[in-house]
């Protein structure tokens, strides 16, 4: 199974890469072109097979970002990184620069909206990279106002299924195509355990599994613990998500993750990219 450049059938690790003031964990971090790249070359150093840029705060509660801002946030970071790091995905809902970061030599689209904007799925189509489709429900300002589900792993199957079948209709190939149930995108603290019990439903559905737990608020409802205090719990929760069939994972912390994950493939008898 493949997806962008890399072959899926083992895991993949994606490394956050946020150009925003405002993330809920590393919001503000990144001030500059060059602080940028420093951090892009020690996540490639720790282990990342993708580089994600994401230039949009979409966290609870986090305020819309005009495409003139995401813009200007996002696009001097690709062209500084695009030809000196690992394969770079964008992370946006915003058409417009889909198209401007597919033209400079991005290998993917991650959209939280799964291409509902007007456009993006045409221009992802005729572009030839690869996409995550994300299920959210409603959107970061208010989505976890009250989030409400008759069967949480149904509907999200469902609506996961149609954002495929969309995509496909467009012209968007099955291997281009990656998946994520959007932990923490309108769903409470028990909508995203019955989500994770429930993984390999996702992971049958013939798409690489994205998942993105990295120092989630669902890590500190189990745990107890801050931010700054989340790692133990998010490699924990990064191998619980490959058991399950993920195989993109998506981290802030990738050396403690690529170490968890070898001890995971050597386990299972897996090729290491360490070997």
């Amino acid at each position: 199974m493949r997806w962008a450049t890399l072959d899926c059938s083992r895991p993949r690790i994606v490394g956050i890469l946020n150009v925003t003031p405002d993330s809920f964990y590393d919001g503000g971090r990144n001030r500059s072109v060059e602080a940028v790249c420093r951090r892009a070359t020690a996540l490639v150093e720790e282990g990342a097979d993708f580089i994600e840029v994401g230039g949009e705060s979409t966290r609870p509660g986090a305020r819309p970002v005009s495409l003139a801002e995401e813009r200007e946030r996002v696009l001097p970071i690709v062209r500084a990184l695009v030809s000196r790091s690992a394969p770079l995905i964008v992370d946006t809902s915003q058409p417009a620069l889909m198209a401007e970061v597919i033209d400079l030599g991005v290998v993917a689209i991650n959209d939280v909206r799964a291409l509902e904007r007007s456009g993006a799925c045409e221009i992802v189509a005729r572009s030839g990279v690869s996409v995550c489709l994300m299920h959210m429900q409603g959107t970061p300002p208010t989505m976890q106002e009250a989030p409400t589900y008759g069967e949480v792993v149904a509907e999200v199957r469902s609506a996961l299924l149609g954002f495929v079948e969309r995509a496909q209709a467009a012209g968007i190939g099955s291997e281009r195509i990656a998946i994520d149930p959007g932990f923490g995108f309108g769903k409470t603290p028990a909508h995203n355990l019955t989500l994770m019990r429930n993984l390999r439903t996702f992971a049958g559905l013939g798409f690489p599994l994205m998942v993105g737990l990295s120092r989630k608020s669902l890590i500190g409802d189990l745990t107890g613990r801050p931010l700054d205090k989340r790692l133990a719990g998010s490699v924990a929760a990064a191998l619980m998500a490959l058991e399950a069939g993920a195989r993109l994972i998506r981290v802030h912390d990738v050396a403690e993750t690529r170490d968890a994950i070898r001890i995971w493939e050597a386990i299972h008898g897996e090729p290491s990219a360490a070997a």
